[in-house]
């Protein structure tokens, strides 16, 4: 079945630097868009990275542009969120969604078959 399992959380002092995975299982992977979303208590979930199928078109929120890198490695069917600078207010589970083809918007509406998610705690 389609599964998503993302790893690579962790707890880390701001300005420091964390590297997340996507493993999926399942599903065309080559064809797939694959996000990153984050949610904390108590707010809805929002969009942090989307990148599609070719890795020809990303988005990034304007919270991370300039911080955080999304890729993806094909032979291993992996996307990966490469998080620099982090602050306080990075803190939250982060979880990857997909949808099939190429994404239109990068909105946690727009993806589905979540992962159980990984907690990323920036602090002091």
């Amino acid at each position: 079945q389609v599964q998503l399992v993302e790893s690579g959380g962790g707890l880390v002092q701001p300005g420091s630097s964390l590297t997340l995975s996507c493993l999926g299982s399942g599903f065309t992977f080559g064809s797939t868009s694959i996000g990153w979303f984050r949610q904390v208590p108590g707010k809805e979930r929002e969009a942090v990275s989307c990148i599609s199928p070719s890795s020809a078109v990303k988005y990034y929120a304007d919270t991370v542009k300039g911080r955080f890198a999304i890729s993806r490695d094909k032979a291993k069917r992996t996307v990966y969120l490469r998080m620099d600078n982090l602050r306080p207010e990075d803190t939250a589970v982060y979880s990857c969604g997909l949808r099939d083809g190429v994404y239109v918007q990068c909105d946690p509406t727009w993806f589905g078959s979540w992962g159980q998610g990984t907690q990323v705690t920036v602090s002091s």
